[in-house]
């Protein structure tokens, strides 16, 4: 990670997704329940439209009927931007995404995806090794057990990607209340402050 940087804003960043799919919810076993990353996900969506940020959003399996396209919670809140199907787990060896991604014209990725262990985990360190900051959101993400949800957020951790939680990378990204961006922010948490009760207590508000 570059420390010059320090801390992350809207204009470095943008938000890549990755396989929020029904297949990948269905099968998540760690700490954040499928309703609840489900709900982080758009979260960040909705933030990076509020901020103008790029967004690249990606599926994989689709085209050859393995796989159902983005659940329509998330989808609807990506209207206009096209997934990129791919057959790849590693979405960066997937050419069209590589390029989505690069023409951005961003250096500083925030990624979410599904499962922790393999697509966000792979795309995570291939970023890394291609030359971009990383920043996973351990919330808007899920493994297949708690083991391997775990060892794959140390893996990235050790790679040097940063870990983060959704609410913290809004807050994170503009920080100031006296900003004019500070009112879509506040927008987009009072949704959030609605939403959650209905998924969990166990998040405060």
């Amino acid at each position: 990670m570059n420390k010059e940087f320090g801390v992350w804003t809207y204009q470095d960043c943008a938000l890549v997704l990755i396989d929020y799919q029904k297949e990948m919810f269905e099968s998540i076993r760690s700490e954040t329940k499928a309703d609840l990353a489900d709900l982080n996900v758009r979260l960040l969506a909705k933030t990076a439209k509020a901020f103008d940020m790029p967004i690249v959003h990606s599926t994989v399996g689709v085209a050859y009927k393995i796989n159902s396209p983005t659940v329509p919670t998330i989808a609807k809140e990506l209207s206009g931007i096209e997934p990129i199907d791919r057959t790849s787990m590693n979405a960066f060896e997937d050419r069209a995404f590589r390029e989505a991604v690069k023409k951005t014209g961003r250096k500083r990725l925030i990624i979410g995806g599904l499962h922790t262990e393999i697509c966000l985990t792979f795309a995570v360190v291939q970023a890394l090794k291609d030359g971009y900051d990383v920043m996973f959101v351990t919330d808007a993400v899920g493994g297949r057990s708690q083991v391997a949800h775990r060892t794959a957020i140390e893996r990235m951790s050790h790679a040097g990607a940063v870990p983060n939680t959704s609410l913290a990378v809004v807050t994170e990204l503009f920080r100031d209340w006296a900003l004019p961006i500070a009112d879509k922010a506040r927008q987009v948490i009072y949704w959030y402050f609605a939403e959650v009760p209905k998924v969990t207590s166990e998040v405060g508000v």
